[in-house]
């Protein structure tokens, strides 16, 4: 008997030739191969072998591998012949103790580390299994998530030193240390290699792409529109910004987002754009914006009858006044309807009164008369709002830049 691999003995035998009387022996059926780790195997565990034919010449040879075998413990092994009629002969000699083996070989031999995957994303690491016994070897690999099996299962290895790839891939799904098992098993037994790797959930990122990309701008307009990009490996799930000089609000889009009617003050507006991923973390991209000049007006200057009053138009002098009262030291006006919107928020006329309060409280705290306006006394339901009631108010702004 010679030692063989994968959980297997190769074991080999000379054919009998004569029965326990001396004649021929011509109705030989099989061979019973007994084995144990106990020094006498017979009687005990066996393996039935058929025999090849019925009347062994002389010296024939009988060879037979044992499968399924424990790696590396110690067996004896005993062969006994058995008749057509079922009579079974005395057992053989029971050989020296040999060791059984697996009878494949993976490489690499230590852990298979993925390292660091971002969440989204995957990573594969190649394993090498090969044929140590000769014959054919075949057998099947399994893991647990977050890894999987993605080629090479099952395999299959004919002849000694027969390779085969098995790729096992990582694809994180926490941000967090995961380790499986991946099992190779062949005939019963099984060779293992710990994976191992961790997820990572970055940080997301955003840029100011419009009007500039440039870390400062200047306008005279009072109102501005912020446009970028943001990207993340598991998802951007909100954009916003905020004015270091008040006023905040939520960009429209993710990956591609736009922030209309941002409303400017008097000088320096610290613009922080923020971007948020889907597991808390953030990301900030800053724009300085400087309110320089005379004030711009949509349709300026109005036209009677002709131009009509748009939400864009209230909103600009709302920005327009709010910068000139944190430039005396006054806090931003309390606004009816905060954020009116193009198409759905009607102008009333409480927002022109409004307009003037905020604006008359600016002359106010720096001595001037009041500014006159026309239809002083106006009312809800009553006066309808003109383009000289909006161009009356500009031109106030204008004389206090």
């Amino acid at each position: 008997m010679t030692p063989g691999a994968a959980g297997v003995l190769d074991a080999s035998w000379t054919a009998p030739t004569t029965n326990i009387d001396g004649s021929p022996l011509k109705d030989l059926a099989f061979y019973r191969v007994y084995y144990g780790a106990s020094t006498t195997p017979c009687p005990g565990s066996f393996f039935e072998v058929e025999a090849p034919t019925p009347s062994p010449p002389p010296n024939q040879t009988v060879a037979f591998r044992l499968t399924g075998l424990s790696s590396g413990a110690l067996y004896h092994v005993s062969v006994t012949a058995v008749n057509a009629s079922g009579e079974e002969s005395a057992c053989s000699t029971p050989l020296g103790a040999a060791g059984a083996r697996i009878e494949i070989a993976v490489s690499p031999t230590g852990t298979v580390n993925f390292g660091s995957v971002n969440l989204g994303s995957f990573t594969d690491q190649v394993l090498t299994v090969s044929n140590t016994g000769g014959g054919t070897v075949s057998g099947t690999v399994s893991t647990s998530a977050p890894f999987s099996i993605v080629s090479g299962n099952p395999f299959g290895l004919v002849g000694l030193g027969a390779t085969q790839a098995v790729t096992v891939r990582f694809t994180p799904t926490a941000s967090a240390t995961a380790t499986a098992n991946v099992d190779l098993t062949a005939h019963g037994d099984t060779l293992s290699r710990i994976a191992i790797g961790t997820g990572m959930d970055t940080p997301p990122t955003v840029a100011i792409t419009f009007p500039t990309s440039n870390p400062t701008y200047s306008t005279s307009n009072p109102l501005l529109t912020l446009g970028g990009t943001a990207a993340d490996n598991v998802g951007v799930t909100q954009v916003t910004w905020a004015n270091s000089l008040g006023g905040s609000g939520t960009a429209v889009g993710a990956t591609s987002w736009r922030a209309n009617g941002i409303e400017l003050r008097s000088g320096s507006n610290v613009l922080t754009i923020t971007a948020r991923d889907t597991a808390g973390n953030t990301a900030t991209a800053v724009l300085t914006v400087t309110l320089t000049g005379t004030f711009t007006f949509t349709d300026d200057p109005l036209v009677a009858q002709r131009t009509p009053i748009q939400a864009v138009h209230i909103m600009e002098l709302r920005a327009a006044i709010d910068g000139i009262r944190l430039g005396l030291g006054l806090t931003t006006f309390d606004w009816t309807d905060p954020t009116l919107s193009p198409g759905s928020t009607s102008v009333k006329v409480v927002h022109l009164t409004e307009l003037r309060t905020a604006l008359n409280q600016a002359y106010e705290k720096v001595g001037p008369t009041v500014p006159t306006y026309t239809d002083p006394a106006v009312q809800a339901g009553l006066t309808i709002i003109k383009e000289i009631h909006l161009d009356e108010l500009r031109t106030a702004v204008r004389a206090l830049e």
